[in-house]
């Protein structure tokens, strides 16, 4: 099925719809419910003011995001590694990370010395 230069609401229940393309195409204000999205390749991408629940994101890789004002709660971080990222303004417990990284490195080096 092709759907091009169309405005149109979908209800999609029960389908199967993998392997499909969008490309220029306008999602917004879209809800998804017990969707599979695995293996999926996003680019250019506008995911602002989403809210997102109950998600499994296990073995992503994120390049070139703007994650300012992100917030997660209880979220498992067991893991992760954040490279090259800008932190200020950042905290984790309400702690600064730019404290924390400031904190550790002052400790590290005095015990290398």
């Amino acid at each position: 099925m092709k759907i091009e230069s169309q405005k149109h609401r979908l209800e999609v229940l029960k389908a199967d719809i993998s392997g499909s393309v969008f490309d220029d195409v306008n999602l917004s204000g879209a809800t998804f419910e017990n969707v599979n999205l695995s293996g999926g390749r996003y680019h250019n991408v506008n995911l602002s003011g989403c809210s997102f629940d109950d998600l499994n994101m296990s073995g992503w890789s994120v390049q070139n995001v703007n994650l300012s004002g992100m917030r997660l709660d209880k979220a498992n971080l067991a893991g992760v590694s954040i490279k090259d990222g800008r932190m200020e303004g950042m905290t984790i417990d309400g702690i600064p990370v730019t404290e924390l990284l400031a904190f550790w490195r002052a400790g590290h080096e005095a015990t290398s010395a």
